[in-house]
């Protein structure tokens, strides 16, 4: 069957999207057409989202001067909490046990792929550390984050300013048996007292 070409655009477009398959973007199409409120509530937030810029302080994405958590008044501004993305900092949010601030990198370090410091928003972090009696490295578990986070401890303790790592370890509900091996070391390494 030969779809019509602008269905075909639209399932190209979606497509393009991460996690969407061919098979999923032509579902998703069918559906935008099909349901035509559905596909202008979409088109709407899609125009509106357009106004959407990096926050200047943090790098959070923000409607207004600054982000809602930059801008909020009760948030502790002596804690920096440093992640890679904003997904990562989205994350850390819904826990809804941190109170703090953020820095967002934009990546981490890797030298293969040409991302040094100057591709990553650090200079940024450094200029608003007065006042901040803690960063928290919440860069990811893999080699690349844990070299961003070493360099970053590095240059914080020149600077007098405690930095700590994110906790390793299992995940609730998870179960020893499949848990990998680096994992499980991780966990024995940083256990602590039963409370």
């Amino acid at each position: 069957m030969r779809y019509p070409e602008r269905l075909l655009r639209l399932i190209r477009a979606l497509a393009g999207l991460p996690g969407i398959g061919p098979k999923s973007a032509q579902k998703l199409g069918l559906f935008l057409v099909q349901n035509p409120d559905i596909a202008s509530d979409l088109r709407d937030s899609l125009e509106a989202a357009q106004a959407l810029h990096p926050c200047p302080k943090c790098g959070n994405l923000a409607e207004d001067a600054l982000c809602p958590i930059c801008a909020d008044p009760e948030r502790d501004k002596t804690v920096i909490c440093v992640v890679e993305t904003i997904s990562d900092l989205m994350a850390i949010e819904r826990s809804g046990e941190y109170t703090g601030l953020y820095h967002v990198l934009g990546g981490a370090l890797n030298p293969l792929e040409g991302i040094g410091p100057e591709q990553l928003n650090l200079e940024r972090l450094f200029a608003r550390l007065e006042g901040v009696n803690e960063v928290i490295l919440a860069t990811g578990m893999t080699v690349e984050g844990e070299a961003t986070a070493s360099y970053l401890a590095e240059r914080l303790s020149q600077q007098h300013i405690r930095s700590t790592r994110l906790a390793y370890g299992l995940p609730v509900g998870g179960s020893l048996e499949y848990a990998d091996e680096v994992t499980l070391a991780r966990a024995l390494e940083n256990r602590r007292g039963y409370q």
